[in-house]
């Protein structure tokens, strides 16, 4: 982590306990909450609850944040990689259906010997790497074979957005490298018998207030590149925290606006992807980040 290039940012930062990168952290794992999370997508959750690992810090820092508490570095606590180690096999035994990491991307070259370890002690739940869609290929290519399925963000497709909510005006060309070394990797998602996603790619997009044309641009690509051979997560769950940055962002998306998203995925023949009704944008999906597990 000396003179960190982990992330398409490539910072330069010399990450040490004493000191941090662009993401807000240092060389050691810190961790905010492990622990049991229902509100992931069905093929994710299931009944038991994915293994959540909700990792400190983040590489991107999107002004409306939900999960600002950690994003930030500012809440966590430090732990070893073998505690790490630990916390896996605890979630295993609480029985969660996967090892979720949440926000691994600034750890994601300290993560490979630790994953290669959980395999060798006989860890048999998928790796699930839970990220922003912001990362390095040559990272990424470290890590294959030892995660099992890839959750990314397709954020933006303006370049302007994306450099205004977070400061990363080529979002979209890493965004699509990023995705296509994933679905090299995985290739089409696989399912057990009880519908459990155990290998693939999941690309979740959340629809932002005014970005009615982003969204119709991304599931557009994101069906003409993979077709079937990945599944996509189209949120609505968008809330303004505090008072935001942009105007923009200032109210949810509406009913109305979030169905005619979901009206263009029908139209353009989009079969495989979750939806989400109902009250998903209420701040209570939002758990505590209160080292719980850690």
């Amino acid at each position: 982590m000396e003179k960190c290039s982990m992330c398409p940012r490539a910072c330069g930062a010399e990450r040490t306990n004493e000191k941090s990168g662009y993401c807000g952290v240092g060389m050691e794992f810190k961790v905010a909450r492990a622990a049991l999370h229902m509100w992931e997508e069905p093929c994710i959750s299931g009944k038991n609850g994915s293994g959540t690992v909700f990792f400190s810090g983040c590489n991107l820092g999107c002004c409306y944040c939900q999960n600002a508490a950690i994003s930030r570095g500012q809440s966590g606590k430090d732990i070893s990689a073998e505690r790490l180690v630990e916390i896996f096999f605890e979630l295993k035994q609480r029985g969660a259906h996967n090892i979720n990491l949440v926000t691994p991307t600034h750890y994601a070259l300290a993560l490979v010997p630790v994953l290669e370890q959980v395999k060798k002690q006989g860890l048999d739940l998928p790796i699930v790497y839970n990220c922003g869609g912001y990362e390095s290929v040559d990272t990424l290519k470290q890590l294959d074979g030892l995660v099992d399925i890839y959750m990314p963000d397709f954020k933006y497709w303006s370049n302007l957005l994306a450099l205004r909510y977070s400061k990363a005006a080529d979002y979209k060309s890493v965004a699509q490298a990023a995705i296509a070394e994933m679905v090299r990797q995985r290739g089409a998602c696989r399912f057990d018998k009880e519908g459990m996603m155990t290998s693939g790619v999941l690309v979740r997009h959340m629809v932002l207030p005014g970005a009615y044309a982003d969204a119709k641009r991304i599931l557009g690509y994101l069906y003409k590149t993979y077709g079937n051979n990945i599944y996509m997560s189209i949120m609505s769950q968008y809330t303004p925290i505090g008072t935001p940055k942009y105007a923009a962002l200032a109210e949810r998306i509406s009913d109305a606006e979030y169905a005619a998203i979901l009206d263009y995925a029908a139209a353009i023949g989009i079969e495989n992807a979750f939806v989400q009704e109902g009250e998903a944008a209420l701040e209570s999906f939002i758990p505590s980040f209160d080292n719980s597990g850690v």
